[in-house]
């Protein structure tokens, strides 16, 4: 296979996928890890989707279209993960809250744990079209256009999304001021 000329990317090729992978991974990590609330489940689903679009033999035009078709395909496939865990996630955080003991010294530490969770608890109450979008905005730091691409919605559409979307969250957490840890 005789590689084009240009920005083009073959992500069958050892160097472009490289490329891609130190470009993309831990964005793709952060956006899936935010979904599915495991690590091991995250790295598992992003390095599943790096090997899918090896194995397709695809190729991008540029950097970002390659990102963009991760974003998507992790984002796809960490929802329906977290939708298959659903039952088991909640018996798992049932029991971890009949063991409140916490061997952490300090309340600021305590304090800040508990706002993480908090704040956790009220983003996965977000329907999945609130919740993407914040997770993408908040954590892998895209802009409203870059998110409007990766979700086929316009740029007008993620910013209401958005504004719902932290406006529903201060509703769930009881605060004015929204910050996800």
């Amino acid at each position: 296979m005789e590689k084009d000329t240009g920005d083009t990317l073959h992500a069958s090729d050892s160097k472009d996928f490289r490329k891609i992978y130190d470009d993309s991974m831990q964005m793709l990590f952060k956006v899936s890890y935010r979904i599915v609330n495991d690590e091991e489940a995250a790295e598992d689903i992003v390095h599943d989707s790096l090997i899918k679009m090896s194995e397709k033999e695809l190729v991008f035009p540029s950097l970002n279209d390659a990102k963009y078709w991760l974003i998507r395909v992790v984002k796809n496939a960490s929802l329906n993960y977290a939708k298959r865990k659903t039952r088991e996630r909640k018996a798992y955080e049932r029991a971890l809250y009949e063991d409140h003991r916490r061997v952490e010294s300090g309340e600021t530490e305590l304090l800040k744990e508990e706002a993480k969770k908090k704040a956790q608890e009220a983003l996965d109450k977000l329907p999945d079209n609130l919740r993407v979008v914040l997770i993408l905005r908040e954590y892998a730091e895209l802009n409203y256009k870059e998110i409007g691409r990766v979700l086929g919605i316009t740029e007008g559409n993620v910013k209401v999304r958005v504004f719902r979307a932290r406006e529903q969250l201060a509703k769930l957490i009881g605060e004015e001021d929204v910050y996800l840890p």
